[in-house]
């Protein structure tokens, strides 16, 4: 069937609407009509060329709308059904069969292989091969193809305009807190960057019930909604040496961090913060991925510090997802205040907003 998609024709391009061809379902598979989707920093890392996708390619891996038909075998979801999409696993491997499929031992070509398990591929122009099934779904499309697996079904009526970060963004800021951190109540933390996952662990934070939660963020409007939503102190790096102003915050360090900039200088600050076994969290993928963080062993030792990466908040979606939508309900997980709409013609509008600062969570909506 015809999907309206935005294309990559090559490493650092704008986005170009067309109109492509998508198989439908086959066995495990789920074909979903999009009504949001959103726009994250790890779509342009594979626009860059950080990432593997094949041009033209399709990316998108946010995506919540409405299945409109399922493939032989798949049980979880039916035609009508409300769905959630996020990231791709194996289901097989022994981290999928334990419970940490964040972590599937086939991971990359789960998620950037660009072909179904058959060693298909299922988007097409022309009669060309149109790179896809990015995080298992390529969604910035009218339609999409996903597998079971990373297809999760919402029954309540949550607005998909926040339904669709919770399958990456939000995910991975909340449970790096919560699920991979498991931070203590009454502890302190401290967050590099104001993002959306950044402001996403502010929100984990506080489910954690940290009495100290620090965020780190050049831009002014990010500081300040980080405190709207419960941040206890807003660090501007330019006021200076980050380490010593969380220092005078909590002299005796910080007991977490999250680093969502992966910016090396920056968790180097961080960590010359921190208590005694204290655990640093890394989220943040390097604009260079050859680049180094230069950890003081002596200090790492005799600290006893726990320095851990964190892919998608350690979640388990089919039990995560729906948790994040019930927070939402409650209005302990004030989405609303990260979000802004865009038509799905304006992708190019709103990468470029977001990437001077205007919004902290584009979502591209369809009509």
């Amino acid at each position: 069937m015809k999907s309206t998609a935005a294309l990559l024709t090559g490493i650092g391009s704008d986005f170009e609407i067309a109109d492509i061809d998508i198989d439908g379902p086959k066995e495990g598979e789920v074909l979903v009509k999009i009504a949001a989707v959103g726009l994250c920093h790890t779509d342009l890392a594979a626009r860059d060329g950080v990432l593997p996708l094949e041009f033209p390619g399709v990316v998108g891996h946010e995506g919540a709308g409405t299945v409109i038909a399922i493939g032989d075998g798949v049980t979880k979801v039916a035609a009508g059904d409300r769905v959630s999409l996020t990231f791709n696993s194996c289901g097989q491997c022994q981290t999928c069969t334990t419970g940490r499929q964040s972590y599937c031992e086939n991971f990359t070509p789960q998620n950037y292989g660009g072909v179904r398990s058959d060693g298909t591929r299922p988007l097409s122009k022309d009669g060309a091969v149109v790179g896809g099934m990015f995080f298992g779904q390529s969604s910035f499309a009218t339609v999409a193809l996903a597998n079971e697996r990373n297809t999760v079904k919402i029954t309540d009526d949550i607005p998909f305009e926040i339904l669709a970060p919770l399958g990456c963004g939000v995910q991975t800021g909340v449970g790096a807190v919560t699920r991979s951190l498991q931070a203590r109540k009454g502890s302190a933390i401290a967050i590099a960057g104001g993002g959306s996952v950044g402001l996403s662990a502010v929100m984990g934070a506080v489910l954690q019930e940290c009495s100290t939660i620090i965020v780190v963020e050049p831009t002014a409007q990010r500081r300040e909604l980080a405190l709207e939503l419960g941040a206890t102190h807003a660090v501007d790096p330019a006021s200076g040496n980050v380490t010593d102003q969380i220092r005078d915050i909590v002299a005796r360090g910080v007991d977490y961090v999250v680093d969502t900039t992966g910016i090396p200088a920056v968790v180097d600050s961080l960590v010359a913060a921190t208590a005694v076994r204290a655990t640093v969290g890394l989220i943040g993928v390097p604009s260079d991925p050859n680049s180094a963080i230069e950890l003081n062993i002596i200090n790492a030792l005799t600290l006893g510090l726990t320095v851990t990466g964190i892919i998608e908040g350690d979640s388990v979606p089919d039990e995560f997802i729906p948790e994040l939508v019930e927070h939402y309900r409650a209005g302990r997980l004030p989405l609303d205040k990260l979000v802004t709409t865009f038509p799905f013609a304006d992708i190019n509008s709103a990468v470029k907003i977001q990437h001077d600062g205007g919004v902290v969570k584009p979502v591209l909506v369809f009509d």
